[in-house]
């Protein structure tokens, strides 16, 4: 283990280096939104797997137009034309509707004038308005890839293309063990010198959004019998998660309970505010993630750190934070030997995103940051860092 402080970027390849992923298993297309996929998918039919037509219309021969020709069917979607068409007929088709054979182009129906059996149309263009069968992809074509995750978009085109199921990383394991002596859960009477839980209620829903399970346990005493039960229970998961006593206070027990636990220590520390005391280790396949108390921290650390590992652990073939280019609205300080991670709102200027910080950057004040859509990575250096600079940003 390193003992000089990490960059974000140093601390991030450190946990990507430790995750296996997690064995595949076959989901149903409804179970499957927010998971990553395994394997590609690939179309089960070619789509359209028939010659349809694309709006509204008429079906007809083109060397037949124009003309004023019979009407001897009604075409309605899912219901193909019992015959086929024959020179000199129309045959009225809605969008959708199988071309009947024997027709090569449709004619849009307000192109038209239709009266009592006939219709009038115009001059077209053989193969106007057909989709043509496999023209989106064939049977057999990738639909997606492995390494995605699956979103509204990538299930629409899988259910189109005939796919049931997918293979999928399983969805990673997650205990959540906030510690504190003087944490009270939300509704319980606070005595002097007790504060509520947030730690416990942010994480859990950090990491509900990435698709893992969690097990949040209750808060956990500064006392070394209740912290080492509770890192015990939490190295039975795939990953767990702890929020203070990673620091260097007379309390912070966790780190020491989990050497003795048999976690090995990959890195504690890296050069970033909020967050400097993130501490990182494994135990066999067991990811082991300490977050710093203050919930601002706990909740940066997340992002940088524990988000990617457990989309890692999931398949995700780009983990790592999507930072997005922006420009600052107001100056900040910078800091010598130290990124910052700003809470900002952050709004459209034209073309620019520009991030607004926030008042009050204090890693306690959770309160505040409730207002913020944005962190706004901030590098290190001496001096200010100008309204009007480029900067990059995560969406909160």
């Amino acid at each position: 283990m390193r003992d000089e402080l990490l960059t974000v970027g140093e601390a991030l390849e450190l946990v990507l280096a430790k995750v296996v992923p997690l064995e595949a298993e076959e989901v149903s297309l409804e179970d499957a939104a927010g998971r990553i996929l395994a394997a590609a998918a690939r179309a089960r039919v070619d789509l359209p797997s028939f010659a349809a037509s694309a709006m509204d219309g008429f079906a007809l021969r083109a060397q037949d137009a124009p003309a004023t020709l019979p009407v001897v069917a009604r075409i309605a979607a899912g219901r193909p034309a019992v015959q086929a068409l024959e020179a000199g007929q129309a045959m009225s088709i809605s969008t959708g509707g199988v071309v009947p054979d024997g027709a090569d182009s449709v004619v849009p129906v307000e192109e038209v004038e239709e009266r009592e059996g006939v219709v009038v149309v115009p001059a077209v263009r053989e193969g106007a308005n057909i989709r043509a069968r496999g023209g989106d992809l064939v049977a057999g074509d990738l639909v997606v890839d492995a390494g995605v995750r699956l979103g509204p978009v990538h299930l629409g085109a899988l259910a189109a293309a005939g796919v049931t199921h997918v293979r999928c990383g399983r969805r990673p394991s997650v205990v959540v063990a906030v510690t504190g002596s003087e944490l009270r859960q939300p509704g319980e009477q606070l005595e002097r010198g007790q504060i509520y839980d947030a730690n416990g209620v942010i994480l859990a829903t950090q990491i509900r959004s990435t698709g893992a399970e969690v097990e949040r346990l209750p808060p956990v005493s500064d006392d070394a019998e209740a912290t080492r039960a509770a890192v015990a229970r939490g190295l039975e998961a795939d990953v767990l998660v702890t929020s203070g006593g990673v620091s260097v206070g007379l309390h912070d027990l966790v780190r020491a309970t989990e050497a003795e636990l048999g976690v090995e220590e990959i890195f504690w520390r890296v050069a970033v505010r909020p967050g400097k005391p993130v501490a990182f280790g494994v135990r066999e396949q067991t990811l082991v993630f300490g977050l710093p108390g203050n919930p601002v921290s706990s909740l940066v650390g997340f992002e940088l750190f524990v988000r990617p590992a457990l989309l890692a652990l999931q398949g995700l073939a780009d983990p790592k934070p999507e930072f997005r280019p922006g420009v600052l609205g107001r100056s900040t300080k910078l800091l010598p030997g130290r990124e910052s991670l700003l809470r900002a709102r952050a709004r459209f200027d034209g073309d620019s995103v520009v991030l607004e910080p926030l008042t009050g950057q204090e890693s306690h004040m959770i309160a505040r940051a409730a207002t913020a859509n944005a962190l706004v990575l901030v590098p290190q250096g001496e001096g200010d860092l100008e309204a009007g600079s480029p900067v990059a940003y995560l969406i909160l």
